[in-house]
């Protein structure tokens, strides 16, 4: 298992529980294939430098997660396959010594 940190940036007209819903459907591979969500930072709505798919605002999520390969690859899939999900970046974090 890893260490991952993931930031994405979710379509700021969904409500509280398509919130909710969409959280859940997509730390459900990592959870399933043993991992774990450590911590969740939820940034709220803020706005963007520069439009994105015609939206001005976006509600950002920094997610750090242990996890092994297929569960962050699915991870992965279910943000680049779901039209809420407007953009996704996976790091994975250095081991500490």
């Amino acid at each position: 298992m890893k260490k991952y940190e993931a930031m994405y940036i979710v379509n700021a007209s969904l409500d509280e529980a398509q919130f909710d819903a969409l959280q859940k459907r997509l730390y459900a591979p990592i959870i399933e294939n043993g991992g774990s969500i450590d911590k969740v930072d939820d940034w709220g709505v803020k706005d963007f430098a520069y439009e994105i798919n015609h939206m001005k605002k976006g509600h950002y999520v920094v997610m750090y997660c242990t996890a092994d390969n297929a569960g962050i690859e699915e991870f992965q899939r279910l943000c680049r396959i779901n039209n809420s999900v407007i953009r996704t970046m996976v790091i994975k974090k250095e081991e500490e010594k």
